[in-house]
């Protein structure tokens, strides 16, 4: 099953983040139905560094190609801010397409980026990043290959703005919307009220900003993808 055909079914997808083609297994043998390479994870265990957006993408698609290649469950990968400008996440989207990904997951952060649940992030103009996802759109080859528009202006512009942007991506053409990093369940709940109809992804990281839910919580609040994205680093 395709992942957008999975995410039309009511039930909750749960994608527990890898780092390489063993965890992926992994997770592929635990009977999960899909993954998230995260970036963190792939910095973590590539690199032994920080998620500051130190990962290239030369790195980051041979990664990919690996774990794509090892299971036969949905992989959607961490595209940070698309590496650069519309041209580079044209590039980005191709790449990671060709390399087996069934999603791409781009976010509106400046460069250099950081972890969503780090202080310190800044974002580009919400025009900018519109025409990021247009160029995204533009550059994969098939309308199975999805576009995840990540925002990461609710911790830094504050959350109405947030759900403006994840609006303005959606109409740009993105798939699913990520609003990163509510505080609490009632952010969450705005976040799915706001943006009813449209599939919606939470992280839930350990350590991070956000309250922790249960799986069956964010079902009920709305989501349809939720992210476990360094528990097995952890």
């Amino acid at each position: 099953m395709g992942l957008r055909e999975r995410l039309g079914r009511g039930e909750i997808l749960v994608a527990p983040g890898v780092y390489d083609a063993l965890t992926a297994r992994l997770v592929e043998s635990a009977g999960f139905e899909a993954a998230y390479l995260s970036g963190a994870g792939v910095s973590y265990s590539h690199l032994a560094q920080p998620d500051v957006g130190l990962v290239t993408l030369p790195e980051m698609t041979e990664r990919l190609r690996c774990v794509a290649g090892r299971v036969a469950i949905p992989i959607v990968a961490d595209g940070d801010n698309g590496h650069g400008n519309a041209m580079n996440v044209m590039r980005t989207v191709a790449l990671f397409e060709a390399a087996g990904a069934a999603a791409v997951q781009l976010e509106d952060q400046t460069f250099p980026k950081r972890c969503g649940h780090l202080d310190g992030k800044s974002v580009i103009p919400a025009a900018e990043m519109v025409g990021k996802i247009r160029a995204a759109c533009a550059a994969r080859r098939s309308r199975d290959f999805l576009i995840v528009a990540r925002t990461d202006a609710a911790s830094i512009l504050g959350l109405d703005e947030a759900i403006a942007r994840a609006r303005a991506y959606r109409e740009a053409g993105a798939d699913v919307l990520f609003v990163e990093s509510p505080r609490v369940g009632a952010e969450l709940l705005a976040v799915s009220r706001a943006l009813a109809g449209v599939p919606l992804v939470a992280n839930m990281v350990e350590g991070g900003k956000t309250e922790l839910l249960d799986n069956a919580e964010l079902q009920e609040l709305g989501y349809r993808i939720v992210l476990y994205p360094n528990s097995l680093v952890r």
